[in-house]
């Protein structure tokens, strides 16, 4: 059985300055925007924060670069923040941009304890600038390094009492690779269900990966709302 917080801010009190978190989401798809929300009431500092983007000015993990919590970004994208924008291009904020695809393996090989691996995604780019590349079968491949965790903060639709996990559809996007590759992974889910009612073979995060729940209702806010005129 794993820990079922009560609230949020307990939920977050271990994360301490300086530490290195992943957070689950694509925009504001499945984000745990509570969890954000409580490491904002905190005031937690200096923190490294590997996310595929850094969601909106005035959400998700927009309001942690808002509150300048957040030293370095490790994502794949701007994405529709200004404020990031603004504190990349005036250098408050230390960023590292990568191929979708490379950010996704890289934390997936950091959950799988594979150190590093080659990609030729950036080959020939800025992105190779200092990294080694071999060549396999005439073709240049960058190693790059695996990315793992203090922390990783997580969406799930469904849970059990022993933390095992279902996504909802898009919502699932990097969680299961985040989720396997924190130290320590705080889920915070929709629904609470006991132990052997979720069908084993729906199960993207095992219980094993997760270390503590919490029940926490979606605000489910729109990232780019597009309308028929």
């Amino acid at each position: 059985m794993k820990q079922v917080h009560t609230s949020f801010k307990e939920a977050v009190k271990d994360i301490h300055d300086g530490a290195t978190i992943m957070v689950g989401g694509f925009g504001l798809c499945g984000i745990p925007e509570n969890l954000i929300l409580a490491l904002v009431e905190t005031g937690v500092k200096d923190l490294t924060v590997i996310s595929n983007n850094c969601g909106v000015d005035d959400w998700g993990l927009g309001l942690l670069l808002k509150n300048k919590q957040i030293k370095k970004m490790i994502g794949s994208y701007v994405g529709e923040n200004k404020e990031f924008e603004r504190q990349v291009l005036s250098g408050e904020i230390e960023v590292e941009l990568l191929p979708q695809g490379t950010l996704a393996e890289k934390i997936r090989a950091g959950g799988a304890g594979i150190p590093a691996f080659y990609t030729p995604a950036g080959v020939g780019t800025p992105i190779a600038e200092g990294k080694e590349v071999r060549v396999f079968d005439g073709k240049e491949y960058l190693l790059e390094e695996a990315l793992k965790a203090d922390f990783s903060l997580v969406r799930a639709w469904k849970a059990d009492h022993m933390g095992n996990l279902v996504y909802n559809k898009t919502a699932r996007n990097f969680s299961p690779m985040i989720a396997a590759a924190g130290k320590v992974t705080i889920a915070e889910v929709e629904e609470l269900h006991s132990t052997g009612s979720l069908d084993p073979n729906i199960i993207h995060t095992p219980s094993v990966y997760v270390q503590s729940l919490i029940i926490g209702e979606q605000e489910k806010r729109i990232e780019r709302l597009t309308v028929q005129k």
